[in-house]
């Protein structure tokens, strides 16, 4: 995604980047996502498509990953086209950059509220302004259908 590229980290400008997980590949399943893992320690790229034709994401500056805590770093940044590109980045206000459950994945938090957040099945999802992030609901609702999602990650 060339829109993207130059609020990716300087490091990561002239990566290969990979398709590491697609639902209409893959199937919809946050548990396969968790599988689909780039090289350990690499970034991964979340992009979404809604079913209202809403696309909009996130930068984790690590693999998407299961875990008990948070994890991730100022680096992440929450992103939407509608209809240009927004990019809402990390305010320093807390650091609930990422967190993956068996069934659930939030990225961004505060006050009880997810930047993003998707269900276990990968066809829930929501989007709220957070603290983390101070970033705007990312689809045109705050609760949203997925239609399609990747991850990208690096080779």
């Amino acid at each position: 995604l060339p829109q993207l590229g130059p609020h990716l980290p300087p490091r990561l400008a002239q990566q290969p980047w990979q398709l590491l997980y697609c639902t209409r590949l893959d199937g919809f399943s946050l548990q396969t996502l968790y599988r689909s893992r780039g090289q350990p320690g690499s970034p991964a790229l979340l992009l979404i498509r809604d079913t209202m034709a809403q696309a909009f994401g996130a930068f984790s500056a690590s693999t998407i990953h299961c875990s008990t805590g948070f994890y991730g770093t100022g680096e992440t940044f929450l992103f939407s086209f509608s209809p240009v590109l927004k990019v809402f980045k990390w305010t320093g206000r807390n650091n609930f950059f990422v967190k993956g459950d068996v069934d659930l994945l939030m990225i961004g938090g505060g006050s009880g509220r997810f930047g993003l957040w998707l269900d276990g099945d990968l066809h829930h999802g929501g989007s709220q302004p957070c603290e983390t992030f101070d970033n705007e609901t990312l689809s045109s609702r705050e609760e949203f259908c997925v239609q399609d999602l990747e991850v990208w990650g690096l080779v």
